[in-house]
């Protein structure tokens, strides 16, 4: 179903423009994004992946796929360890699935998800680089100056998101229903 759709394009080019935007506003926006001692993490492609599952309706997008791929690319391209976000992308995308099982496709749930997911992938991703020694903060000021701001600007982006995100997927179905 999913190769017969418009989301064969939809998907990947929505996908890039986040991953795009996640390192532009980053840039841009990086006296405020990462004003000492605060730090908030763009994640505009976790809420692109976690919105395109509880929008793709029966067309069942490959997410896990697109999920290994865009980690390799933001392992190559930020991150400088890798696998970090090769597994991470995917275990979020695992999380929203086994999460969305036991709650209705409403707003405040999938608001609710994504700020789990969120908070899962930051502190995974805390608890990795303080494994390997890149990070020596401890974990009071990591829920205080990274998680928090983090999980801020990701609601933000989610309740700026939500409905154009959610039209365009629309958009895309219906045009197939017709078809």
């Amino acid at each position: 179903m999913y190769r017969l759709s418009r989301l064969r394009f939809l998907f990947p080019i929505g996908l890039f423009v986040a991953f795009f935007l996640d390192g532009s506003l980053s840039k841009v926006w990086a006296s405020l994004f990462f004003s000492y001692p605060y730090n908030m993490v763009s994640q505009l492609v976790l809420l692109w992946l976690v919105l395109s599952y509880f929008f793709e309706g029966n067309i069942k997008i490959p997410l896990t796929g697109f999920a290994i791929a865009v980690g390799v690319i933001a392992d190559v391209y930020y991150a400088g360890i890798w696998g970090l976000f090769i597994v991470l992308y995917p275990l979020m995308v695992w999380l929203t699935k086994f999460l969305a099982r036991y709650f209705n496709d409403t707003f405040l749930n999938m608001i609710l998800i994504f700020f789990v997911d969120v908070a899962v992938f930051e502190l995974l991703n805390y608890w990795a680089y303080y494994v390997i020694g890149i990070t020596h903060a401890n974990f009071g000021d990591f829920l205080i100056n990274t998680l928090a701001p983090t999980l801020a600007l990701n609601l933000a982006y989610f309740v700026l998101l939500f409905w154009p995100i959610q039209s365009l997927y629309t958009r895309a179905l219906a045009d197939r229903q017709r078809n």
